[in-house]
């Protein structure tokens, strides 16, 4: 079977095609140009889309080395995402799928993350434990099988990586900010300060708004116009990280007391992070547990997980119409319906 999938949910265009269970195609094509705005502008995001959808599903084809006639399944992501980029994709698959006569599947981007690990040569175990952390969403779950997925908590207010890029802008970084945080905390061995971590009505829930208060509040504090020199930025960077890292390994660890997993799973674009990368590796080695983190490859947005999610749901029945419309925003409870 060979299934096409199809990414455009923010600022990455991808396709990518899986043929017999191989992924033999993944192609990426970035819109690197929103830094110069300090962040993405969904409008360009979708112009940019339209610009280079074709070129690429003809490339990907060609390295494929099939033809468009040969593909079984198309699949795409349909949200959550900026409207106008989705639609792109979206409506390219659909027009592809009805132009084909070929089953199509629309995939929640946050699933696709969540089954990315499966993409590795060595693949979570069921139930597993799964940390999304993207610049959208920062999610706590319990994945018992491929349809079964248990919502243990969620941000109350900022995502991780939303986090991270509003921190960097304060430290004049730029965007996007977590490569930059990561890069400068690693020059501070140990700051000689903290960041608080909020507690949450819900035990596994996550709040980053009130850390991004506070370094605001220790940089108007500690420095005119709020503004670091550039000898104390490394330090802030790793109190800042220090916090996140600390906000989700605690959360991550309350749910290997409580819950019987085989497995973690840490994804997502912020999954990249050095500093989450080796407390997971802490954490899964103090728990007995195998962790399955995403090369960085697909830890952003990508494809080759919308290909495989897409799979997955097909192999099980799941076909969508083709008046399926793009969702911009996950919806309240989603996993808990899943579950249902």
């Amino acid at each position: 079977m060979i299934v096409l999938g199809i990414e455009s949910s923010c600022d990455e265009t991808s396709v990518a095609v899986i043929s017999d269970g191989k992924l033999v195609a993944n192609l990426i094509a970035s819109q690197d140009f929103h830094a110069n705005y300090g962040g993405v502008i969904p409008e360009l995001s979708s112009r940019a889309h339209l610009q280079i959808i074709t070129p690429l599903f003809k490339q990907a084809l060609e390295k494929a080395q099939i033809t468009k006639d040969a593909i079984d399944v198309i699949a795409a992501t349909a949200g959550p995402g900026l409207i106008g980029a989705l639609l792109v994709g979206l409506t390219f698959a659909k027009g592809l799928a009805y132009s084909l006569s070929k089953p199509f599947v629309a995939v929640n981007h946050i699933e696709g993350h969540i089954f990315s690990g499966f993409l590795m040569e060595e693949k979570p175990q069921f139930p597993f434990l799964g940390l999304v952390v993207s610049g959208g969403h920062t999610l706590l779950l319990i994945v018992k099988s491929e349809l079964e997925i248990i919502r243990l908590g969620t941000t109350i207010d900022d995502a991780t990586g939303e986090a991270f890029d509003k921190v960097a802008k304060m430290l004049g970084l730029g965007y996007p900010g977590g490569p930059k945080i990561q890069a400068l905390a690693e020059k501070c061995s140990k700051p000689d300060f903290s960041f608080p971590v909020a507690r949450t009505k819900n035990e596994y829930d996550f709040s980053f708004s009130g850390l991004k208060t506070s370094v605001l509040r220790f940089l108007q504090t500690n420095y005119e116009n709020a503004l670091p020199p550039e000898e104390d930025k490394p330090c802030i960077a790793r109190a800042f990280q220090d916090a996140v890292v600390k906000a989700l390994a605690t959360r991550a660890e309350k749910a290997l007391k409580n819950h019987d997993v085989k497995s973690i799973s840490v994804v997502g674009g912020v999954a990249a992070n050095l500093g989450i990368k080796s407390a997971f590796e802490n954490l899964a080695k103090k728990y007995g547990k195998t962790l399955v983190m995403p090369s960085l490859e697909f830890c952003g947005d990508n494809a080759a997980m919308i290909a495989l999610r897409g799979k997955q749901l097909f192999e099980r029945g799941v076909v969508s119409p083709l008046n399926f419309n793009a969702f911009p925003a996950l919806p309240e409870n989603y996993f808990r319906k899943v579950a249902e």
